[in-house]
């Protein structure tokens, strides 16, 4: 081991493939996964325990691709669970873990391991998901792909909640809840209220300018 216990001339790196739902995140990362594993790379998956809407110990899409996968409650437990001779480590729905993720994949990074996380970078009203702007920010290479907008079929990049009143950023469900939306068709809930209190702030700024 080298300073901070990297891997003499191994070098880790950390991918992110980030984007609203039903824009195939999963499916990305199953491939990136398969390729890997051609390669006869060791590879280890792991899934939030939360996220069981189609299987407890697999990761699936929603076209019906999956792999097995280690389901764990919080972030710390992927570092105590990673074998030392993986050199591919793929996490999904990493948006349901705490902040403490992103210590876990630097980590994991600079032990020379290939670190590939899937999640939804916004929740439903439009803000970063949990940990999703820190792993952005520390991410090597970031993949931004795109749904299909369910009202007028232009590219989603938008995660619509069909009851806006369920108000719980973490709310887990299918079509049953949501829908892949683009920005004009977006309807966050609560976006009038915004924009109002916005204005509000901003005249206030500009008399306490005039003021001084």
């Amino acid at each position: 081991m080298g300073l901070f216990g990297t891997m003499p001339g191994i070098s880790g790196s950390i991918e992110v493939v980030c984007g609203p739902m039903f824009s195939g995140k999963t499916e990305e990362l199953i491939r990136r996964v398969k390729r890997a594993q051609i390669a006869r790379q060791k590879v280890q998956i792991f899934k939030p325990a939360i996220d069981n809407r189609y299987h407890e110990t697999e990761v699936v899409s929603h076209s019906s691709i999956s792999t097995p996968a280690t389901p764990v409650n919080s972030a710390v437990e992927i570092l105590q669970k990673v074998f030392d001779s993986t050199r591919v480590v793929a996490i999904d729905e990493v948006q349901f873990f705490d902040e403490s993720i992103s210590i876990v994949v630097e980590k994991l990074a600079r032990r020379g391991v290939r670190v590939i996380m899937a999640g939804l970078d916004q929740d439903f009203k439009g803000l970063p998901f949990g940990p999703m702007a820190s792993l952005l920010a520390i991410a090597d290479s970031v993949d931004k792909i795109h749904a299909i907008c369910t009202v007028c079929g232009a590219p989603a990049t938008k995660t619509f909640r069909k009851n806006p009143k369920e108000s719980a950023q973490v709310l887990v469900g299918e079509t049953d809840l949501y829908e892949a939306r683009c920005r004009s068709h977006a309807d966050f809930f609560g976006e009038d209220q915004d924009q109002l209190a916005f204005f509000v702030n901003l005249n206030d700024s500009r008399s306490k300018t005039q003021n001084l």
